[in-house]
């Protein structure tokens, strides 16, 4: 039988128990034969490099532990993950998943029962040069209108518009949530959306980050199970999105560093 690894790949952080949380609660659910965190602080490619060029695995399903996909994921992770000697399955990100609504919902009333006079607000990173983290941001405040109470639902962005600094004064509720969309806590989520929401001034309750809930390590397992579906189907004629990512990209030590070709 082929020997599986599940790699969690994540940005060195304030917040690392979260994810060790997840690997401890995946290796309990036999998701795979060995269940591995990498992490990086700047360049994927260098940093990951020596973790992943030594990995005993005939098979590594590798899933981002971000809200949603990033030039960081789309080029350099999967050049990254060239390093790895076995196949390589690479999975969505961990944020663009049902499973996470319901975890967003949990943390957001957990400090304002939703009802007609309350509004969430979604903090995404946003991006000026991709459209993904708008994308998922979008998809969970439309799943959020349709199956909650919130009276209103209010996205924002911390790198693009509708910008963070701004969400208050489309708050029209009595009551208001702040739900910032981050797998870990980090300077965004502990310092920079705060400042930026203006806190202090209150109206606005500030929830955690998506963290160590349990829905997200079931969006894992979801994950991984329908890329296992991906690959097995019709000898893998099924491509997903991810799986061309790390088909065309990989690493080349010519500045002893790698590069993307």
């Amino acid at each position: 039988m082929p020997r599986d690894t599940l790699l969690l790949v994540c940005r060195e952080s304030e917040g690392r128990s979260a994810v060790e949380t997840h690997r401890e609660r995946l290796r309990r659910r036999d998701v795979a034969d060995a269940i591995g965190v990498v992490r990086y602080e700047h360049e994927p490619v260098r940093e990951l490099r020596d973790q992943l060029v030594g990995l005993d695995a005939d098979r590594v399903f590798a899933v981002p532990m971000c809200l949603a996909h990033s030039r960081e994921t789309t080029e350099a992770i999967p050049s990254a993950l060239s390093a790895v000697a076995g196949s390589v399955t690479y999975c969505e990100p961990v944020g663009h998943s049902p499973a996470v609504t319901g975890a967003i919902l949990e943390r957001a009333t957990n400090h304002v029962a939703a009802g007609a006079n309350a509004t969430i607000v979604l903090v995404g990173f946003g991006s000026g040069g991709t459209p993904y983290n708008r994308q998922a941001v979008e998809y969970h405040a439309a799943r959020i209108r349709h199956q909650s109470d919130f009276g209103e639902v209010v996205p924002c962005y911390l790198m693009q518009n509708p910008t963070v600094e701004c969400a208050r004064y489309s708050v029209s509720t009595d009551r208001a949530v702040a739900a910032p969309l981050f797998v870990e806590p980090s300077a965004a989520t502990e310092e920079e959306i705060p400042a930026k929401l203006e806190l202090e001034r209150g109206g606005i309750e500030y929830a955690d980050p998506l963290g160590d809930h349990s829905l997200v390590t079931d969006a894992i397992v979801a994950e991984v199970a329908r890329q296992r579906v991906l690959t097995g189907a019709n000898n893998g004629s099924l491509r997903s999105f991810e799986a061309t990512l790390t088909s065309q990209a990989r690493a080349v030590a010519t500045d002893g560093e790698g590069e993307l070709l």
